[in-house]
């Protein structure tokens, strides 16, 4: 946490450079970030990125949780292991890779390129924040849904469904935050015009270096910060931590 604790004062520095602690206080550095195009259209971008993103890995999370908590069929095991095996990989690994098969299907750059990359990084989150919802769930309510007439799907929709709402929440936040803080399968995947906040802080490091850099980190930082801490109010995050 010390890094961030450093960042932050150095975001409100008077001086031009990086100084820590800064020699005075000032203002300038967000006015410099919310007043440029290029930052805002990045964040932008970052937004309209990460929702889709989290609504896609919810609903394929949802389905694949549903099956595997309470299916029984052989190899579920293998392949819940398969389900999260992208969270086991580097994320510059599974970046080159869907590089390599979206390039074959001439996708590379595009909008739906970059969000399906992205769910492929948050399903497993979703998958593992709704497994937990549902295995705090008693299935016997679902049983007497059935038992009194009730088609399987009105069944999910009535019962199932609103008790494992929380976890499904949880599991928007979480896709929503690995989206928006992910840079390696962004790098790999976006194209022209579709610059991310965390390549676009990259892209500024390349080039200059004063505080403008901190407030963008603060800025993603408050972002995220906020998103775990709606997270925690439906999901324990210890439940899946």
């Amino acid at each position: 946490m010390f890094p961030v604790i450093v960042v932050l004062p150095i975001s409100f520095s008077s001086e031009a450079y990086l100084s820590f602690p800064p020699p005075g206080f000032s203002l300038r550095w967000y006015q410099t970030l919310f007043g440029s195009r290029e930052w805002m259209d990045a964040m932008r971008t970052s937004f309209m990125i990460a929702i889709p993103t989290a609504i896609l890995s919810v609903a394929l999370g949802t389905a694949a949780a549903y099956g595997l908590v309470r299916g029984r069929f052989r190899g579920r095991r293998a392949i819940r292991l398969l389900v999260i095996a992208p969270m086991i990989v580097p994320n510059i690994i599974v970046a080159i890779g869907l590089y390599g098969v979206y390039s074959d299907l001439h996708v590379v750059g595009t909008a739906l390129a970059v969000v399906l990359g992205h769910v492929v990084l948050a399903t497993p989150l979703a998958v593992i924040t709704i497994t937990a919802a549902l295995q705090g769930f008693d299935p016997m309510l679902e049983r007497a849904a059935l038992s009194l007439g009730a088609p399987p799907l009105t069944t999910f929709r009535r019962i199932t469904l609103p008790a494992i709402l929380p976890g499904i929440v949880a599991a928007a936040l979480f896709g929503f935050i690995a989206s928006f803080g992910n840079l390696e399968m962004s790098l790999f995947l976006v194209g022209p015009g579709r610059t991310t906040l965390p390549i676009a802080i990259l892209q500024y490091l390349e080039w200059k270096i004063d505080p403008t850099i901190a407030a963008a980190s603060v800025v993603q930082i408050a972002i995220i910060a906020a998103a775990m801490l709606i997270t925690d109010r439906f999901v324990k995050l210890t439940q899946v931590v």
